[in-house]
């Protein structure tokens, strides 16, 4: 007898996405089930215990903004904090910490289980539920979401279902000429999930990623690295953190050598990218160090980072090393590394390839298109990254539970949030490589900084009922400070300056206001942080929002839903199959969509005019 659970939305895997996505859904009221194949390992850090970095900063913290809990458990968690492009202006900083790989796992963990809503379960899902949707319209879906199949003869019922899978559908990791299944060392796979889209008309592809290996630290010789410290003052990620107390840890420093790059060179034809033996496509700009001497073949050297796993352990991740060569090769080249000639590996590196759906066949709310009421949020989507997946785990689960309450979707703007940013690129240009978050794909960085995504994106939060009320009484707070200090900057002179006039000069900075209105040294860290970057770069942003006004009329003109790309004349055919697949909400969307011409979209524009003509006529007959 088939035991069967009812909830309102269901959310399949408990990782960086899962925990978001099922925390968002279960904040905005429905009965929420977070499912996973073990339930020892939510939120863990399959390969580097780093959370941050540049470009992925920016996501943490507009996750953190959102009511996320990414940003809340690497503060509690965290053992060494910096701020990577110091050098650069704020679009350019990245944050970033390394992690007790351990502890954070069991902080996100705490955190799930605290939230109200929410029910943790240990469940291996085998397959989707679905109904025929009845006299599906143009573009719409044909099937819609009833719910998962799990071991043990269970069902599980909902209208919305969240797939957050990671590595796990059909995964096998190579290290050289050994094959595991396995979407995670020590951990199994599945591949009944993936049977269950194919059969729904999924098109899937495969994509591999990487890990290097671990060492044992008491074997290695500390004295012969480069020490790399973690900065004097932290920074904390979640904008409900007020300071970072905690002790620091070392992390380290070494490099490869011309002798390792040769025995690589030497062992190439007994590495798997290499052989043939792993066809898939991994990330460009994360590579294999065996990928890394093949495409540098003039660098002698690159560098390699040791980062400790956690306070109560003396593994070591070797930051810069990912491979899949064979054992035997990987503790070779170890033996080489100076300051580990005598280092013992833990853990080898091996990489996994693993199935995925081409994000394009995602609407903009991550709702898949094949399937109403089916959202997909992380890896499955063709990402790579903690981070990335977070920020899709986020809004999935918040559009699952939205969708649930008949309300208008959470969809941000590319100059609203670089979550945004990450989302349309997925959806509208879709992927041929892992897809990994960098500075360079936001247009509007210097608006989307680090430091103002509270002041972006919390009262958004607050209004869909995101963002927690102790959340938003910080932010009303903060704002309130920042009116005051303006107030105070805009009318203290120095020599007949004022000091916002004084602070768009790049020598004077916020010390120097702190010496000449020692009343100052009562603002917060994060606001003055904020004041100090709006006044520097006020003229800049300007600029930026009044091109964003004349893009935002072009983006926010809508197609009508199920508009039919065959009626518009001289499309060009591969205009017409790109458009007909994607199906973009505005016509902003449509000029993103790649191999779409000003001309392409030129003709379409002609043909919702007509359209709208016709419409007009119609209805004054």
């Amino acid at each position: 007898m088939t035991t069967r659970y009812h909830y309102d939305v269901i959310v399949i895997g408990a990782g960086h996405a899962g925990v978001e996505a099922a925390s968002a859904a279960a904040r905005l009221g429905p009965r929420t089930a977070l499912l996973t194949t073990n339930c020892d390992t939510v939120g863990q850090m399959s390969c580097n215990p780093a959370i941050g970095g540049v470009g992925k900063a920016q996501l943490v913290r507009e996750v953190d903004a959102l009511g996320g809990i990414m940003g809340q458990a690497i503060d509690a968690t965290g053992i060494q904090f910096r701020v990577l492009n110091r050098s650069k202006g704020p679009a350019m900083h990245g944050p970033r910490a390394q992690a007790d790989k351990k502890l954070y796992q069991m902080e996100v963990k705490r955190l799930v289980e605290e939230t109200p809503n929410l029910d943790l379960r240990q469940e291996t899902v085998e397959e989707l539920l679905v109904e025929p949707v009845a006299n599906p319209g143009v573009g719409a879906a044909d099937w819609r979401i009833t719910g998962v199949r799990v071991r043990g003869d269970a069902e599980y019922r909902a209208a919305a279902v969240v797939l957050t899978t990671g590595t796990f559908l059909q995964a096998v990791m190579h290290t050289g000429e050994a094959q595991v299944a396995g979407g995670r060392a020590g951990e199994g796979t599945t591949s009944g999930v993936s049977r269950s889209l194919a059969a729904l008309g999924f098109r899937i592809d495969r994509f591999k990623t990487g890990t290097p290996c671990r060492l044992a630290g008491a074997t290695i010789d500390y004295a012969a690295l480069e020490e790399q410290p973690g900065d004097a003052e932290p920074q904390p990620f979640s904008f409900l953190t007020d300071s970072l107390t905690q002790e620091q840890l070392v992390c380290w420093i070494t490099r490869t050598s011309p002798e390792i790059h040769d025995l690589i060179r030497a062992n190439l034809h007994r590495a798997p990218m290499f052989t043939g033996q792993i066809g898939s496509r991994g990330p460009r700009y994360c590579p294999s160090i065996e990928d890394k001497v093949v495409r540098f073949a003039d660098r002698e050297s690159h560098q390699l980072f040791l980062e400790p796993e956690g306070r109560h352990t003396r593994e070591i991740y070797v930051n810069g090393i990912s491979t899949s060569l064979p054992r035997d090769v990987q503790d070779a080249i170890i033996r080489l590394v100076p300051g580990l000639e005598h280092a013992r590996i833990m853990r080898y590196g091996y990489a996994v390839e693993y199935d995925y759906c081409p994000p394009d066949q995602l609407h903009a709310t991550l709702e898949s298109k094949p399937v109403a009421g089916l959202f997909l949020a992380g890896q499955v989507n063709g990402t790579t990254g903690y981070e990335e997946a977070a920020a899709q785990g986020l809004v999935a689960g918040a559009n699952a539970a939205i969708l649930l309450a008949g309300q208008e979707p959470l969809v941000l703007d590319r100059d609203l949030a670089y979550v945004g940013v990450l989302i349309d690129d997925l959806v509208t240009r879709g992927v041929d490589e892992p897809y990994r978050m960098f500075t360079s794909r936001a247009e509007h960085r210097l608006a989307l900084r680090h430091d103002n995504a509270d002041r972006r994106l919390t009262p958004l939060a607050a209004r869909l009922g995101l963002a927690q009320p102790h959340r938003i009484a910080r932010l009303e707070s903060k704002l309130a400070e920042i009116e005051v200090t303006l107030a105070l900057l805009t009318t203290h002179r120095v020599s007949g300056t004022t000091l916002a006039d004084l602070l768009k000069r790049p020598e004077f900075t916020w010390h120097d206001c702190l010496t000449a209105l020692p009343a100052l040294a009562s603002v917060s860290a994060g606001a003055a942080v904020q004041i100090e970057n709006d006044i520097r770069y006020a003229g800049y942003l300007a600029l930026d929002r009044e091109r964003i006004e004349r893009q935002r009329r072009m983006q926010e003109r809508l197609i009508p839903e199920g508009f039919d790309y065959a009626t518009v004349r001289h499309l060009r055919a591969e205009a017409y199959e790109q458009l007909a697949r994607i199906r973009p909400r505005t016509l902003g969307q449509a000029g993103r969509v790649s191999g779409i011409t000003p001309a392409d979209l030129a003709l379409v524009v002609i043909s919702l005019e007509g359209r709208g003509a016709a419409m007009k006529t119609e209805s004054r007959r």
